[in-house]
């Protein structure tokens, strides 16, 4: 927590002053100076790439250059994240973060980064539920029938998500764990591809999905919600029940934020902070994100900060609990 706040300290201070000229902020005033890349770590068509596109899109024509997705799928994000920590300090090259990032902390024994220490927090985005879908085919129309069915199986049902210790697979587990249920975990590159599969309904038949990636599906009829994971109900799926009316004390919940290299100059830091949370009062922007079951997560930096601390520990405890490892 040391480290965290040191990393900070530069920024923190600056966040919720105006926006003003001042002397020697001739680096602020002339960022952005080319096309800004919002990397992330997984595959086009999962939540962090939808998320992402809304946000890009919104910020271009605010910063006055392109806001491009780039997505770098692989090692469950870690690829992504190396990426932007590799990057010039610069804000043109920015992360998108997730509880992935602090579960990678936990899972990896050898990474070529601290997330921590070499990503600086900018702001927060969005909060979403996970929600628990199998493909109509599943014959369990609630959590207690899936639970029944996957025990009855002559051999475990296949549960898919975006990659090893990604919140999906996590969810996963602590599901397995709670329900006493063996499902056989198949990791993809993203929720893409996973999706895709589930879809086509030979291959997969449960996955823990983030809300963005798996609601036109469900309100499509191609997959079938059986509960969301969060403590209350999602205003998206209000007839959905929560996974802890039959798990008590069962939850799970995803966020979105955006980081930077470390060392990115602190008028930077602060522009984008403002932009950011400019989005998240943006009516247009809320619609869609409320659309997707996303909440706004708005604050400065160092909320961010505080949020990434406490997701650290309580996702290292349960990958720690479960045994999660990289394949």
């Amino acid at each position: 927590m040391g480290l965290l706040r040191r990393t900070l300290i530069g920024g923190a201070a600056v966040f919720g002053a105006p926006l003003i000229a001042r002397p020697g902020s001739a680096r602020a005033e002339a960022y952005p100076s080319r096309p800004v890349r919002l990397v992330t770590g997984f595959a086009p068509g999962g939540p962090m790439d939808i998320v992402a596109r809304i946000l890009g899109g919104w910020l271009s024509p605010r910063l006055g250059q392109p806001v491009l997705v780039e997505n770098r799928p692989g090692a469950g994000g870690n690829l992504g994240t190396e990426a932007v920590v590799k990057a010039p300090p610069d804000g043109h090259t920015l992360l998108v973060c997730g509880p992935v990032n602090l579960i990678n902390a936990a899972l990896y024994e050898r990474l070529p980064f601290d997330f921590v220490r070499d990503i600086a927090p900018i702001a927060g985005l969005v909060r979403v539920p996970l929600v628990m879908v199998v493909h109509p085919s599943v014959p369990a129309a609630t959590v207690p029938d899936f639970i029944a069915y996957a025990k009855s199986a002559p051999r475990p049902l296949a549960m898919a998500s975006g990659g090893n210790g990604t919140p999906q697979h996590v969810a996963g587990e602590l599901f397995k764990m709670m329900a006493g249920v063996d499902l056989l975990h198949v990791p993809y590159r993203g929720s893409g591809p996973a999706l895709t599969d589930l879809l086509g309904g030979t291959a997969i038949q449960v996955m823990f999905d983030a809300m963005p990636s798996a609601i036109g599906h469900i309100r499509g009829g191609g997959l079938r919600a059986l509960a969301v994971t969060t403590a209350v109900r999602a205003n998206t799926l209000p007839d959905t029940p929560m996974l802890a009316d039959a798990l008590p004390g069962y939850e799970a919940s995803s966020w979105y934020g955006i980081g930077a290299a470390r060392g990115t100059p602190a008028e930077v830091v602060e522009r984008l902070n403002g932009e950011i949370n400019a989005a998240l009062s943006d009516p247009g922007v809320l619609a869609r994100f409320a659309d997707l079951g996303a909440m706004p997560m708005p604050g400065s930096a160092a909320d961010l900060a505080g949020l990434i601390a406490r997701e650290a520990e309580k996702w290292g405890r349960v990958v720690r609990t479960a045994g999660v490892r990289v394949d």
